[in-house]
This record gives C-alpha cells, structure tokens and sequence, in this order.
C-alpha cells in the first residue's frame, strides 16, 4: 500500500495547506476557501472547542447536513484528538439521543432549519436544564449564526478564539498520533440497536491514501459532496479523500437533481461518487437537457451489479469517461474492493473489483474454513481498513472480528478467478434505500414498540426510484386493530424516512422455517406475488 501523505488529519492539513495554499478547498455556495484558508479556520475552530472545554479523547457529535463548516468543524475536532461522531440529518430525537447518550458526547453541533427540522427543539435543549438527560454535553453550537435559545452561533464560538488559543491547539495537534479514533460511525447488526464502529485517523488515511491513487484523482479535480457526511461514503471517501488527493470538495446540503446539474455546469465538476440512484436521477431530470456535463470524468459507485444500461446512460447522457464500483462497510473504513481505471464495463457492471492494496479478502463457509474461487460463501476481510472495534460493545467486536483480525462482513459472495469480488447476498437482510442503509431488525424493533403492534418483519423490495424501500407484514396484538396508513403515520414521526416502510401488511400470520425463525426468503416470494 501507497505510504500515506500524513498519518493525522493535522499533519495531512499543513502539507496540503503548504504545498497548495492558493489553490480552493471548500466551495460551499457563496463560500470559496483555499486550503491556507481552511487550515485557518480549523486552528481557529479547534483554539475555540479546546477554550470550550474540549479535549483529546473527548466525543464531539455533528447532527448538521453537508456544509463548510461540517468539514470546518469535523476537522477541527480532529486536530485536537477528539473523536467526531457524526448523526444521521434524518434522525428524530430519540435516535439521537441515544448517539449522544452512548459516546458520552461533549459538544454538540447542529443546524436548526434543515428539512424543517429544530434539532436541539428535538432533544428538549433550550431550556434551564440544558438537554435533559445528557448530562456529559457541555455545549451546544449552532453551525448557522441564528442559535436557538441555550446555543451558541458558529461565529460566536469562533470570534471568541484568542491567539492563545490557537498556539495551545497547535501544540495539542503536534501530540496527536495516528492511533486517535478519528470518528465514531454508527451502523446497525442483526440486533436492531446501531453499533458504533470506530475508525482511527492513522488507518483512514492508510486506507484513502490507497483510495485516492487507486480513482487517480489529484489537484484539479473537483468533487460533487452529495454523500452525506455522516456517512463514511461521505465523510471518509469525500472529506479525506479530497484532502489526500488535494482536490476541490463541492458540498451540498441535500441532493437535488437540478441543482447538482446546474453546480456541475457552474464549477465545473470532474468526479461525483454517489450510490446508482443518484445518477438515474441526473439523467432523468427535466433540467438535464442543455446543461453542460462535459467537465464529467470520474464516477464511483456501488452495488451488487449496476445495470449495464445504466452505464451505457451514465457515458451518454452525462459524459462520464470513467466509471468504477466499490464495495464495502462502515467497519472496514468504507473500502474494502475497487474497481481499476482500466476495467471494461462488463467487468464493473457485474463485480465490485478486487482489494485494495493490503487488504486481504477471503470467502469462509459458515464453520470458517476458505473457500475456492467461485465458490459462494461469507465475505471476510483482513488489513489496515479493519475497525478498531464497536464502542463499549466487547461481544459484539468479538463476533464481528476474529482473533486473528478478519472482520465477518455478513455479505455473501465470491472471487472468480481473476480475484475480482462477485456479492450475491446480504446475511444480515440490510437493504439500501436511496444510499442509506436500512436495517430490518432496527425498524422491526420499533415497530413492535406501537401499541397494536404484536410481531414484525421488514423485507426490503425493489422500488423504480430508491433501488429499495421497506415492506412490513405486521401481526396486530390480541384485540387490537391498525391500518396500514397509521402504522406509516407513525412511523414518520418516529424514524428516519429512509426507515419507514413505503408498504405494510397487516396479516395474521408469519412464514417460519423448521427453527421456528421468521422465513425472509417466504415474505420475499409473498412480496412479489403480492
């Protein structure tokens, strides 16, 4: 594996800031920052949260949509050795509350307005007792400069940042070393309950070192930040990959078909990473046609297959001359496969590459003994990109991660010959909607919290526009009666959109198999017969 350019974000920012500090960093509507700029304002943020009270060690949590100052701010916690826990924009109160309860987080910056949502009014915060049943949160900053009452406006924060303050940051920056965890990314298991993977800035770096040298981007590429940040697709593979590559990064709050088209005409954008929904969206939407996309080079994607006409589409209608598949999962850093440069498109329609250099992947039959090429088994993945572990959960890194360090990803698939990886299943029944990972067990498990509400189970079925939704068959509890239209309504005011199911059976019965357990495969055959 390539060296990296720096093993701590710190150090990573004062060598791209050195050797390009004319050239723009972060372009975020009217906001065009160079890199000597951006370091600027990360010392200045980082000088303000250690004035606050932050320091190395301690979890910072951004619930707050795609920005310069996410970036700002989630590069600044790092520079101080503080661990970033990003949360979901589409999480209600109680899913966050749970984040923020469970990392013990310190600071809490957030942005009132987005999607119409208050999110400190969400967690109860503005009052006397600051956010009710948090009692490590110290500080609340809203990153726009109108805070809600008990908050503190990104610009007072930083204003208040002295010259000494930022030389103590500095020296605290010189300190950190590349085993500090650099983020806390939840995701969720068979157990319904999200675990918290952490992910060290030495190996993020290892990893999108490898990443960046593997899409071939550099200094004049200019990157579409669709991605959600609280995503490793967009934090990791967005953030530090632009950083690595010394690249242009382009974030947008929220994905929009026209005005991703109309920035992409604009800034002229050379590389949108983004799951395949995202570019049959471009390439349907009415402002498609007379928009310039010829400044299109790099797109990077992932799926089981991408459809080979969607990339016939992509070349067409968008004007993207390289196009690559990825695969891989919030404990392995985001990476574990890739596509090269120079792969046809049948290869990158059917596969998801081979691994990238130090990783190593083997396919394990379900006592662990490896499999053959082509033979169909448990992806298991071994190197740098492996987690530190999940948060305060020993049983459940244990499980995830052998003794002798390969991570058990619960996908099923092969390697043909060529060593290229083939997925063909998920053993966790996880389904993808519009990008977001969507999990059975978490959403059934909140569905057995309504009233009426008995038994659960949550399938995921195709959908023309978000490649998946959920379906829920639901067995009401004795006596009770629900419609399918209250159940969704209740959904909506519980869970992320993405989470809540687009159809619900009511039944009064569920398929099993001889062990008694719910039979997925059997609500799958109901679903399309349906």
């Amino acid at each position: 594996m390539p060296a990296p350019v720096a093993d701590t974000v710190a150090a990573l920012l004062r060598r791209t800031a050195a050797a390009r500090p004319g050239a723009e960093a972060v372009v975020c509507g009217d906001v065009r920052w160079t890199y000597a700029q951006l370091l600027e304002r990360v010392r200045t943020a980082a000088g303000a949260l250690l004035s606050r009270g932050v320091r190395p060690g301690d979890r910072v949590a951004i619930w707050a949509p795609n920005s310069e100052r996410w970036v700002a701010a989630a590069l600044a916690v790092q520079y101080l050795g503080a661990t970033v826990v990003p949360i979901n924009t589409r999480y209600k109160g109680d899913e966050a509350r749970d984040l923020l309860s469970r990392t013990g987080a310190v600071t809490l910056l957030t942005e009132t307005g987005f999607l119409g949502l208050n999110y400190a009014g969400m967690l109860g915060a503005g009052s006397a007792d600051g956010a009710p049943g948090l009692p490590a949160l110290r500080t609340l900053v809203e990153l726009g400069d109108a805070p809600t009452p008990g908050a503190l406006g990104w610009s007072d924060l930083v204003g208040a940042a002295t010259d000494a303050d930022l030389v103590a940051a500095d020296g605290i920056a010189a300190a950190v070393g590349p085993e500090a965890i650099s983020a806390i990314l939840f995701t969720s298991g068979t157990t319904g309950r999200p675990k918290g993977a952490m992910l060290g800035q030495g190996q993020l770096l290892e990893v999108f070192a490898s990443y960046t040298a593997g899409l071939g981007v550099g200094p004049d590429d200019r990157a579409l930040a669709a991605n959600p940040f609280f995503h490793t697709f967009g934090y990791a593979a967005g953030i530090l990959a632009c950083l690595l590559a010394g690249a242009a990064i382009h974030p947008m709050p929220a994905f929009d078909p026209a005005e991703a088209l109309a920035l992409i005409e604009r800034e002229r954008i050379t590389w949108v990473p983004g799951p395949p929904t995202v570019y049959a969206m471009l390439m349907d939407s009415p402002a498609r046609p007379g928009t310039d996309t010829s400044s299109l080079r790099l797109a990077v994607t992932g799926a089981s297959v991408v459809a080979g006409e969607l990339i016939r589409r992509m070349r067409a209608d968008l004007g993207f001359r390289e196009i690559i598949t990825a695969y891989g999962l919030t404990e392995s850093s985001g990476v574990v496969t890739m596509c090269s440069l120079t792969d046809p498109d049948e290869v990158v329609e059917q596969t998801s590459g081979r691994p990238v250099p130090g990783v190593q992947v083997e396919i394990r039959e379900p006592g662990g003994r490896a499999l053959p090429a082509g033979t169909a088994g448990e992806i298991c993945v071994r190197g740098p990109n492996v987690m530190v572990g999940y948060l305060d959960d020993p049983e459940a890194t244990a499980e995830a991660v052998d003794p002798d360090g390969w991570l058990c990803t619960g996908d099923v698939g092969y390697l043909d010959d060529n060593g290229y990886l083939h997925i063909t299943d998920r053993l966790k029944d996880m389904f993808i909607v519009g990008g977001f990972n969507a999990y059975p067990a978490e959403i059934e498990r909140l569905l057995t919290q309504h009233p009426a509400v008995s038994q659960a189970a949550v399938i995921g079925v195709p959908d023309p526009r978000l490649g998946e939704v959920g379906c829920a068959f639901v067995i009401p509890r004795l006596g009770a009666e629900v419609t399918p239209d209250e159940l969704i309504a209740w959904c909506r005011e519980r869970m992320a959109n993405y989470k809540v199911p687009r159809e619900v059976v009511v039944t009064d019965d569920l398929p099993r198999n001889g062990a008694g357990k719910i039979s997925k495969l059997d609500l799958r055959e109901r679903a399309r017969s349906s």
